[in-house]
């Protein structure tokens, strides 16, 4: 018995190492990232050991939800003003924040050939509903509002509009043809340099406020290794080039 517990001891210790050394990470990642992080997952758990628990939605809920002691310790929004919010507000991590993504808001149909390039389907108004996110909650979704205004549509759209709570409820509109075209974010569409499926117009950056994606390790996530794994590895080559693929710029 007496030979067996230093074999013992050394695995109890192999254990802890192990135990301490893989960490989860809880992740509020915003609606329109969700392919992304996805793919990145896979490659951070692979490479870290650490595994990354994520829950999906429209940026402002998420606020609400962390505000209200939600269980996130890294979140992913899709604005840049709600992590500088929760920054001034002392709920994240000092010196965590930074921007992983600049997003791209595209005009979409399921059916190919109903959008052109140019998004002149829009100036038609031969259509029975517009799908975009809240823009109240969803920064996509204030994106397409701005668009709209600029281009002297909202009045005339505005009867259309059929609102997701966030950008996947929105893209699910068009998807399912309960909306014959909405404002998407790229990433839901886009993969290797072209749109997977249907037909789009990007629509040019010029005609909304840049969609700056900040990223933030909240109160949280302060103690949990992770969590900063998590954020460095978003920082890397690896998940950039997976960012870029699926039409973000960095």
């Amino acid at each position: 018995m007496r030979s067996r517990l230093p074999y013992l001891a050394a695995l109890a210790s192999l254990i802890m190492l192990n135990t301490a050394w893989a960490d989860e990470v809880q992740v509020a990642v915003a609606a329109n990232f969700t392919a992304p992080i996805q793919a990145i997952a896979k490659d951070f758990e692979k490479d870290t050991g650490h595994t990354l628990i994520a829950a999906y939605g429209a940026t402002g809920q998420f606020y609400a939800q962390i505000k209200n002691g939600a269980p996130f310790e890294v979140f992913l929004a899709a604005d840049d003003s709600t992590p500088a919010k929760l920054e001034q507000e002392n709920a994240i991590v000092p010196g965590s924040r930074f921007t992983y993504a600049i997003g791209t808001l595209a005009l979409w149909s399921a059916q190919p050939g109903y959008v052109d390039d140019k998004g002149a389907v829009l100036q038609g108004n031969a259509y029975k509903h517009l799908s975009l996110a809240n823009p109240k909650t969803a920064p996509y979704g204030l994106a397409a509002t701005q668009v709209l205004e600029k281009l002297k549509l909202t009045e005339a759209t505005r009867a259309k509009w059929v609102e997701g709570q966030n950008i996947t409820q929105a893209f699910q509109f068009v998807s399912t043809g309960n909306a014959e075209l909405g404002f998407v974010a790229l990433s839901q569409i886009f993969k290797d340099g072209k749109v997977q499926s249907g037909s789009a117009w990007i629509v040019p950056a010029s005609l909304h406020d840049p969609i700056r994606q900040d990223a933030v390790i909240l109160k949280k996530g302060k103690d949990n290794p992770a969590a900063k794994a998590l954020v460095d590895y978003l920082k890397g080559p690896n998940a950039a080039a997976v960012i870029k693929a699926y039409g973000y710029e960095i």
